[in-house]
């Protein structure tokens, strides 16, 4: 599965457990990555060093997720959306 298959299937994995519970907040939630996403692809570096080698990370704001990616060139490259409590990942 491609990076960006993957961090597509995490982001519907997470809106749709949140949804359970509330889904108004899984729209938000939606939307607030995808303004994350929007927000990297302008400004690549704006993330945080990655605690995976040669990976950054994005911490979505007024939500408890990480965006880790990769920046190729001029654009970044995403490897997920992941929750601040679960387990970091050595390798992403």
């Amino acid at each position: 599965m491609s990076g960006l298959k993957k961090a597509l299937k995490n982001l519907e994995d997470e809106a749709n457990y949140i949804a359970l519970e509330n889904p108004k907040a899984a729209d938000d939630f939606s939307d607030a990555i995808f303004a994350s996403v929007d927000r990297l692809a302008q400004f690549p570096s704006i993330g945080r060093e990655g605690r995976v080698k040669h990976t950054r990370e994005w911490a979505v704001p007024n939500w408890s997720y990480l965006i880790p990616y990769r920046v190729r060139g001029d654009r970044p490259q995403i490897l997920g959306v992941f929750h601040t409590r679960q387990r970091p990942r050595s390798k992403w």
